[in-house]
């Protein structure tokens, strides 16, 4: 970016700067800038670049969103800011970069960001370059991205499945869907806690698509119907659950029963003495102990 910095900061109307790539806030986050704003003021200005423009001068952002929103929820009319000299193209590849680069930006900001950079005409060399991100993460990302995989790309981003697994997925079919996971798990990519949450987000993607929906995207108010299919989706999904842990709950008792009459008969017995067979799992022993007690 060719932007020369100001040597002094200007107080600037606020309803006079433009923000180039809004983003969607986190309220949490956003309350706990406005609450900072409120009790110790404003810590660092933000930066704009003058637009010329009959009636001006207007600015457009090139960051610091959170913190001129939060200047608006707390009706100031001027905010603090740097002043620099750059057009358009410059200003919205700083706001990309920024929010690229934010420490805890949500993956879909991040899919966002990169796609924008895309869009412009920046190479992949570019966008990692000028987002301190590797070549193979932007890449792997793009990839994912041409195929739509917003749900892996999230994935990816919360660290919870590597890239190249993320990318084998997307490339696969059902069947190979499980091999990739499979692969992983061999290699060590996905173990305990992540190889469950990448088969959940399988079984999400087959069942809900590979887009990430979002309550509020655009700040519209969440539809009755909305609300509505999530709850009957919400219902339907506890639903399987349930007839998933009876029928596996039957198959249990089937077994214990079986189990429990066959020890019960000496014939039985006699053979699988004479096999070795003598010893079982403490657990099941205790549970055919228990059921005998409760029989008797």
């Amino acid at each position: 970016m060719s932007a020369r910095p100001a040597q002094r900061v200007e107080m600037v109307p606020v309803d006079r700067i433009t923000v180039l790539n809004p983003r969607v806030r986190n309220p949490k986050v956003f309350k706990e800038i406005v609450d900072s704003i409120a009790k110790v003021g404003l810590k660092r200005p933000i930066t704009v670049t003058r637009r010329v423009e009959a009636g001006g001068p207007f600015y457009d952002l090139v960051c610091g969103q959170g913190r001129l929103e939060a200047f608006r929820e707390l009706g100031e009319t001027e905010i603090p800011a740097l002043v620099v000299n750059a057009d358009m193209e410059d200003c919205l590849v700083a706001s990309l970069v920024e929010n690229c680069a934010r420490r805890h930006h949500r993956s879909i900001d991040l899919l966002q960001d990169i796609a924008g950079m895309r869009k412009r005409g920046h190479t992949t060399a570019d966008i990692a370059r000028q987002t301190g991100l590797s070549g193979e993460f932007v890449g792997g990302v793009l990839r994912l991205l041409e195929k739509g995989e917003q749900r892996l790309v999230q994935s990816v981003e919360a660290g919870q499945m590597p890239i190249s697994v993320a990318i084998e997925i997307a490339e696969a079919d059902e069947p190979g869907i499980q091999l990739a996971l499979q692969h992983a798990y061999e290699n060590n990519l996905l173990r305990g806690r992540k190889l469950l949450a990448a088969k959940r987000l399988v079984e999400q993607r087959k069942r809900r698509g590979k887009h990430v929906r979002s309550w509020r995207t655009d700040g519209a108010a969440v539809s009755s119907a909305s609300l509505l299919n999530a709850y009957q989706e919400e219902t339907d999904r506890k639903r399987l659950l349930v007839r998933r842990a009876e029928v596996t709950r039957s198959r249990l008792t089937f077994v214990t029963e079986a189990l429990g009459k066959l020890l019960a008969d000496r014939a039985m017995m006699e053979i699988l003495e004479n096999e070795g067979l003598r010893d079982m799992p403490e657990e099941l022993r205790d549970r055919l102990s228990g059921m005998e007690a409760r029989a008797s």
